[in-house]
């Protein structure tokens, strides 16, 4: 068993033109004997978002605290604390933080995608 905060897992920092104010931790994953999926953690900036992107993979999202929005299915969608969402394979996506305060997510993905 592994039980941690969060927070000390050192990030990685997405800052550049596709992603703006991003901050990225693998709190578990494949250095812990997690051989089905990947949770990540992700805190974006107040103005910040992730890339624009697509993948052959699904994944979920569990938004964690504050408010901003998720494009999907062609459209931006509102999401804010206890928001769940679920993004299906191959279907273009993007998070941003519309707040004043973190958006913080928690996100899984299968081993197949990269950790980060």
């Amino acid at each position: 068993m592994k039980l941690i905060n969060y927070k000390s897992v050192s990030p990685a920092r997405f800052d550049n033109d596709a992603a703006k104010g991003v901050a990225g931790r693998v709190v578990a994953g494949k250095a812990d004997g997690a051989n089905n999926f990947c949770m990540r953690i992700f805190e974006i900036a107040p103005d910040g978002h992730t890339p624009k992107h697509v993948h052959p993979w699904e994944h979920e999202m569990f938004i964690h605290s504050g408010v901003g929005e998720i494009y999907g299915n062609g459209q931006w969608n509102p999401v804010q604390a206890g928001s769940v969402v679920f993004m299906p394979p191959d279907e273009e996506h993007q998070v941003r933080n519309t707040g004043k305060e973190l958006l913080i997510l928690a996100c899984l993905v299968p081993s197949v995608a990269p950790e980060l």
